[in-house]
């Protein structure tokens, strides 16, 4: 019963996901979709490293998404996690020796138990306190890791993050070669969002979008808020952890600004601009973002300027961001 009152809400609500849709069979092959529109990244960017930004940024964007868009919880320290996991899986490989794939994973679990650790510390407070809360403890981890330089390798960053080709029984994949290294990533990226897609059709994704949509409904069905908040923010930092391990392979160095604050504002950027609490969304907002800075760059070092700018005229033509907005308008 308390389900149903709790999806009973989200369909009461103007919910861009859930309002009927004249493209009924992409929606429920979302993942498939996902995958085919993604695989094409690589002929249509300008350069294949593009084309891999957008991918890891676009995880990146979608497991911040899980929180902002789906949750209705605003952090402004989520770059925690994509560093936690960018060095969680260097560290592994530099440090352990580990291989690739163990390293993903330690990847993915150290960013998972910051996410533990600063959202269980988080989730006490709400609205502009969580907020603030999540930026400080994320600069909190930042300083450490700046400073744990006999590690991390501090302002320098960690190099030496090698994994030049991969070994899959008679498969031998160089990730020297871009595109096959970009296909690689595609494989980690659609597994997320096959995850993620799972997550959001479950009781929990149900819960969750009841608790963003109205709270105090939520918490008069008997669920415990404060223990589905804090699910949502380790699954959250997990996915964000995984793109941070997929950067790591990608680049071969962990760079210290990872964990700082502008990533954090890179992220919600990228989501608000594709669409917050949209499935595709994040990968829109971060291929809109990326194509933004790599064209402008080649021109003006002042790109931040044109970006923000740009920015402040998408959240006013477009409210639902692009992606958001545009599915609004197919479906009335």
């Amino acid at each position: 019963m308390r389900l149903i009152a709790v999806q009973t809400q989200c369909n009461e609500a103007s919910l861009v996901d859930e309002r009927p849709s004249p493209f009924g069979w992409p929606e429920r092959h979302r993942v498939l979709v996902s995958a085919a529109v993604l695989a094409a990244l690589p002929a249509v960017a300008p350069h294949p490293a593009l084309a891999i930004n957008i991918l890891i940024y676009g995880l990146f964007a979608t497991g911040f998404n899980l929180l902002f868009g789906y949750t209705g919880l605003l952090s402004l320290g989520h770059a925690a996690f994509f560093g936690a996991g960018a060095y969680g899986c260097g560290l592994a490989i530099v440090a352990l020796h580990l291989p690739w794939y163990a390293a993903i994973l330690g990847g993915i679990a150290f960013a998972a138990l910051a996410g533990a650790v600063i959202g269980g510390l988080a989730i006490r407070t709400s609205g502009v306190y969580f907020g603030m809360v999540t930026l400080a403890l994320a600069q909190c981890l930042y300083f450490i890791f700046y400073q744990w330089t006999s590690v991390t390798g501090g302002e320098s960053g960690l190099r030496g993050v090698s994994v030049p080709a991969i070994d899959l029984g008679p498969l031998h994949l160089s990730l020297l070669d871009p595109l096959s290294k970009f296909y690689f990533l595609l494989f980690f990226v659609v597994l997320a969002l096959a995850a993620f897609s799972r997550i959001l059709e479950s009781p929990f994704g149900a819960v969750i979008e009841g608790i963003r949509e109205n709270e105090n409904r939520a918490r008069a069905s008997g669920y415990a808020l404060r223990s589905t908040k804090w699910m949502s923010f380790v699954l959250s930092a997990a996915f964000c952890g995984l793109a941070g391990a997929l950067n790591t392979i990608h680049l071969g160095i962990v760079s210290i600004d990872t964990l700082f604050y502008t990533t954090s504002g890179t992220v919600v950027m990228m989501t608000v601009l594709g669409g917050m609490g949209t499935y595709f969304g994040p990968f829109i907002g971060a291929a809109l973002f990326l194509c933004l800075e790599d064209l402008t760059t080649n021109w003006t070092s002042h790109w931040q300027l044109i970006a923000g700018l740009i920015f402040i005229a998408c959240v006013r033509f477009f409210p639902a961001g692009v992606w958001g907005s545009l599915l609004e308008r197919i479906r009335k």
